[in-house]
């Protein structure tokens, strides 16, 4: 029968029955005929779990089909060996059988004496992933073979079979940079033609070997990537979101593309997929109310499912972008009543960020707070990395600061002072260094005086504010270092960008948290968002600007 007819008929079966039917059908068969037919059986047969029937290897079609290639390897063609192999791997044949070993040796010597293109390299360093893993030794043999070739005429799939072969054997990519170098300027120009799968599979690669270099191809994927987010499978998109994470990525129309995605397919998504979306809005500072509305409603019907681990991952975003849902009462109730049943599952570093990102908003964990402010709790987290560093002692004391200040009814226990921190500015808290100099400058033009204001002061009660002025009772300004007759405290928060949300004005947990504390601390809090200033051209604007903002009841 000719080929072409032969496969087209091939093509149209749907089950291995009729396959082996018509394979009988046929007297004489070419060898990729016949390792066609063999690739067509593994597709019908074999799915997640594994083979659908294993009574089909007794087959005597199929048995005839094996014999033949066992005992005529060495006059197979390179196709005709490759895909017989591909096709019994993935039927799961045991790989000590005779079948088994005798192809793979004729495909090996094959590869020693250099028979192979570079279609048939990656078909073999595919089956020897499969068969052998990442340890296999022939892969590096493979990667030596491709460094001799000429790559500009390869197919998207040999690419990412290359690139899957690289991840594996050369670590950082340090010893095959050339090879990727490339590797990377041929698969640029094929960026538009990858399947979901592909484009996944490169990102992966480009994470795994560190391509930092690599910029104009990454870049390109991650634009791609845009349209085939509904498409991707769960661990596709994964793959995707950790290099958007590794390579600082963040493309708009890729957040609005899962913005789409998320809500429609929340409660089917697998929950380390949803974990590594709200990690992703969480790092990149993207508060997208469709995705965190979706997440709070996903949680709400699944949380009895999730790991601690998830669960952390869910939560833990709401706090630090500073977003209540609309089923917020019914999400915090939901989490409560997890952290009743399983909180002896939870790590303590795990358990300590839950909670302190419940309080950014105003959730306020009372029943749990007893177990984290007691010695054994406090003796774990030391215990477990890393440690009661700065950040984890900073947590602790914002959390005690919380109790203290918002929760006044809380009789349980104290946290220990020697565990709580005097001052610790957090990054998000340093001010904005050209906004602040502009809040200064118009202040000095505004009171005549650099003595009448102080700039990042250290309060009694770990907070540090970015200028504070004090009045006497009468209203007027005193000198910043005078101590008596202090009447007024006015609390001034510089909010530059970093404070905020990405293209948001929705202030961030930290700095939210910080200025309701010490509003309660008696302070005047006075916010000076850079959305506010940006636009004022001079210093006599901006002193106008502060002047009503700060003394609203003299200004005019």
């Amino acid at each position: 029968m000719d080929e072409q007819l032969f496969f087209k008929k091939l093509n149209n079966l749907c089950t291995s029955k009729e396959i082996f039917d018509f394979l009988s059908s046929v007297k004489v068969m070419s060898d990729t005929m016949a390792s066609g037919a063999l690739q067509k059986i593994s597709e019908v047969e074999v799915d997640d779990n594994g083979l659908k029937n294993p009574g089909l290897l007794e087959n005597e079609v199929f048995r005839a089909l094996c014999f033949q290639f066992e005992f005529e390897s060495s006059k197979l063609s390179n196709r005709g060996l490759l895909n017989a192999l591909q096709a019994l791997i993935k039927l799961r044949i045991d790989p000590q059988s005779t079948l088994m070993t005798s192809l793979l040796s004729e495909s090996k010597e094959r590869l020693g004496r250099g028979q192979l293109t570079a279609e048939n390299l990656c078909a073999l360093g595919e089956s020897l992933l499969e068969l052998e893993g990442p340890s296999c030794a022939t892969l590096e043999q493979i990667v030596n073979h491709m460094q001799e070739r000429d790559i500009k005429s390869w197919s998207p799939r040999e690419i990412v079979m290359v690139y899957k072969i690289l991840q594996v054997t050369v670590g950082e990519g340090k010893q095959c940079q050339n090879l990727l170098n490339r590797l990377n300027s041929v698969t640029l120009c094929t960026v538009s033609h990858l399947s979901p799968n592909f484009a996944s599979v490169i990102l992966n690669s480009l994470v795994v070997l560190r391509q930092t270099q690599a910029v104009p191809l990454v870049t390109a994927l991650c634009k791609h990537s845009v349209k085939h987010v509904p498409y991707f499978t769960d661990q596709e998109l994964v793959n995707v979101l950790e290099a958007f994470l590794y390579f600082g990525q963040r493309v708009q129309i890729f957040t609005e593309a899962l913005e789409r995605h998320v809500p429609k397919s929340i409660h089917t998504m697998h929950p380390q997929t949803v974990s590594k979306v709200m990690q992703y809005c969480c790092k990149k500072m993207i508060l997208s109310k469709p995705i965190f509305d979706a997440v709070a409603e996903g949680f709400i019907s699944s949380a009895d499912r999730l790991t601690p681990d998830q669960i952390a991952a869910y939560i833990i975003p709401f706090g630090t972008l500073n977003y209540l849902p609309p089923s917020a009462s019914s999400l915090f109730r939901k989490l409560e009543a997890v952290l009743h049943t399983r909180l002896r599952h939870f790590q303590p570093h795990t358990l300590l960020n839950l909670l302190h990102s419940c309080v950014l908003i105003q959730r306020y964990p009372i029943n749990f707070l007893p177990k984290i402010f007691s010695p054994y709790f406090l003796q774990k987290l030391q215990a477990q990395p890393p440690g009661l560093n700065r950040v984890v002692m900073f947590q602790l004391t914002q959390l005690f600061l919380t109790v203290t200040l918002e929760c006044p009814f809380y009789e349980g226990p104290k946290l220990l002072s020697r565990y709580q921190l005097k001052a610790f500015p957090t990054p998000q808290s340093s001010p904005d260094v050209h906004l602040f100099k502009r809040v200064k400058t118009g202040l000095l033009y505004l009171l005549k005086k650099r003595i009448y204001f102080a700039s990042e002061v250290s309060t009694p009660y770990f907070y540090v504010v970015d200028i504070e002025i004090k009045l006497d009772e009468e209203g007027f300004v005193l000198p910043a270092a005078q101590l008596e007759e202090v009447h007024r405290r006015i609390a001034l928060c510089v909010d530059g960008q970093n404070r905020f949300c990405a293209h948001s004005h929705n202030l961030l947990g930290e700095e939210a948290i910080k200025q309701r504390h010490l509003q309660l601390l008696g302070y005047d809090v006075v916010q000076i968002p850079f959305f506010e200033i940006e636009s004022l051209q001079n210093i006599r604007k901006i002193a106008d600007y502060l002047h009503k903002k700060i003394f609203p009841c003299t200004y005019g």
